[in-house]
């Protein structure tokens, strides 16, 4: 396992958890500005029409249909976290038989759990479980809208996830625990990640010192009532179904 000291990291969130919860879809930032505050990171394009997947600076969204295209800097997202990656600490897995060993592997690098980390991973992958959000309505619960997603199984994949892990006491602004985005090597596959297996996989971590938030001046977000806890809905719409 290889490390550095560590360096002080910016989160750039648009948008809360807790607004995605409630149907807020509505565009509050382009994918022009996020570009300029980091090269890594997920999040979901205007009227939930897709994933967004960060990698290397380059904008990509995973649709419904399983296709994946480049984002031009004009695209709108209600929400995105992005951040400048140049990793604290990696470690290379022999075997990852599934999400949860993926998940253990960061946790041995991850050195509180009052801190926002993001995550990279790259390699061959044996198998993904991933989901794509369909265009949906204003207004439309994402737990409603997770409930239609269509979902993907790639197998014998090079590729890289992105992501991050959120502290449980951060809910209602981001996703608690680990969130990570899946695209292929050849860009044509992609989407938020359900489940996965592989071998040789390099998992690369960095702590982010700063969170800043950029709140939507959307006519939706500020009249919306933002008090309800989200975990539970969140956890039923990003998780892989059981």
């Amino acid at each position: 396992m290889a490390t550095r000291a560590a360096s002080h990291h910016t989160l750039y969130q648009v948008s809360t958890a807790t607004a995605l919860v409630q149907g807020i879809y509505q565009g509050a930032v382009r994918v022009g500005t996020l570009r300029e505050h980091g090269d890594l990171g997920l999040g979901t394009f205007e009227n939930l029409d897709g994933e967004m997947v960060i990698v290397d600076g380059q904008f990509f969204q995973a649709r419904s249909d399983g296709s994946v295209r480049e984002c031009n800097d004009d695209v709108l997202s209600p929400f995105a976290v992005i951040t400048r990656f140049a990793p604290d600490a990696a470690v290379t897995l022999t075997q990852d038989p599934d999400l949860s060993h993926l998940s253990s592997g960061f946790d041995r690098l991850r050195h509180s759990d009052n801190i926002f980390f993001a995550l990279r991973v790259d390699g061959h992958f044996d198998y993904v479980h991933a989901r794509a959000m369909c265009r949906t309505k204003e207004g439309v619960p994402l737990v409603e809208a997770a409930a239609v997603q269509p979902e993907f199984e790639f197998r014998d994949v090079e590729g890289t996830l992105v992501g991050f892990w959120t502290p449980e006491y951060a809910k209602a602004l981001n996703v608690p625990g680990y969130h990570l985005h899946f695209v292929s090597a050849d860009r044509t596959r992609g989407g938020h990640l359900l489940q996965c297996r592989g071998a040789g996989l390099r998992l690369q971590i960095q702590r982010e010192g700063d969170y800043h938030i950029a709140l939507p001046e959307t006519e939706d977000f500020l009249k919306a009532d933002l008090r309800r806890d989200p975990a539970a809905d969140l956890a039923k719409a990003e998780g892989e179904k059981k």
